[in-house]
């Protein structure tokens, strides 16, 4: 399965430029900690010291999973569609915060098992109605795979060509923490008793039963350990597009917002095929799904909010938007320290 993105090296000739542009502020410096490090990623992907955010959008995959059938959620695999139908009547909390924050929100038909009517909010590209069972076969056929990294990357360009240089992807599939869990093992080497969590809100009992599943689907497909074939194997097809959206993100030098635990798997798969991609990646909040902590600490990255979501959606995209719009409003319109005759 060819990989054809180029990612470029973010503009590092500018970095001293603009840090500096961020010293002179009338601040101490580093006084606004996180901030400043965000406008100097953002001026960086944008190789310009006077960045801007156009057109923002957030992109939610959806698709369903056949390891729903093993009882690995507390909600039924109908729930899949009922959201979207939810995201596109705008009463979901994913729907309200990007119109709050003037986020243009798309829903993306990844897999969705059943037949959704049309929207002008909706793009169908479903490859499939929902995943296979994993326990017992891969989850998808290495073509489907190929489909779906192909489609989430030319939804991309086709936002980039609109005009949008910052966009975010979310996702909604009954199942896909179970997916995410095992793409976040085989992937990273983390145990998989780390790696699993409550998803949708098991008790106990039920999360102990969704840890044998898991168990014993890593045990039918030993020795899975290149990307795309883990994927492919233990994958969803809202994961395989967020994929392929991430890396050609990443080649158009967009500014590339990251939510919680499925979408930070989905770019981990990204990752291993192109590590250069988390240059144009801000990782909007830790969620308190087991296993999300890890997952950043193995990026090395520091998320901008802990609110203890797990909701998804791309619902910590939209939250953590208006700090990526503070860290450029201060880096170009706060005076300096010459421009307001303050001593430094």
């Amino acid at each position: 399965m060819p990989i054809n993105f180029v990612i470029p090296p973010r503009a590092s000739e500018l970095n001293a430029a603009l840090q500096n542009k961020i010293d002179q502020k009338t601040k101490p410096l580093g006084a606004l900690g996180l901030l400043e490090a965000l406008a100097l990623q953002i001026g960086l992907c944008q190789n310009s010291l006077t960045p801007s955010l156009n057109k923002p959008c957030v992109l939610i995959f959806a698709g369903d999973h056949g390891i729903a059938e093993a009882g690995v959620s507390a909600y039924p695999q109908s729930v899949t569609a009922q959201m979207v139908g939810n995201f596109l009547a705008g009463g979901a909390a994913i729907s309200v915060f990007a119109k709050q924050h003037q986020l243009q929100l798309l829903i993306v038909d990844a897999g969705v098992n059943a037949d959704l009517t049309r929207h002008p909010q909706l793009i169908a590209a479903k490859v499939a109605k929902g995943t296979r069972n994993f326990s017992n076969q891969p989850a998808m056929t290495e073509q489907q795979c190929a489909v779906a990294l192909q489609t989430g990357a030319e939804l991309v360009l086709q936002q980039y060509n609109e005009g949008c240089n910052c966009i975010g992807f979310g996702e909604m599939g009954i199942g896909n923490t179970s997916a995410a869990a095992l793409l976040m093992h085989c992937l990273t080497g983390e145990p998989l008793a780390q790696c699993v969590g409550r998803g949708t809100g098991l008790d106990d009992q039920q999360l102990q039963s969704k840890l044998a599943v898991l168990e014993q689907a890593v045990q039918q497909h030993k020795n899975v350990t290149e990307p795309l074939t883990v994927l492919a194997t233990f994958g969803g097809f809202e994961m395989a597009m967020m994929v392929g959206a991430y890396l050609k993100a990443a080649e158009l030098g967009m500014v590339v917002m990251v939510d919680g635990f499925i979408a930070g798997t989905a770019l981990l798969i990204a990752y291993k095929l192109q590590p250069q991609v988390l240059d144009y990646c801000v990782f909007s909040h830790v969620s308190s799904e087991h296993g999300h902590q890890a997952l950043l600490r193995y990026f090395a990255v520091k998320p901008l909010l802990n609110l203890e979501l797990r909701l998804g959606e791309g619902s910590g995209i939209a939250l953590a938007y208006p700090l990526l719009q503070s860290a450029v409003v201060f880096l170009n319109d706060m005076a300096t320290f010459a421009e307001a005759g303050v001593d430094q």
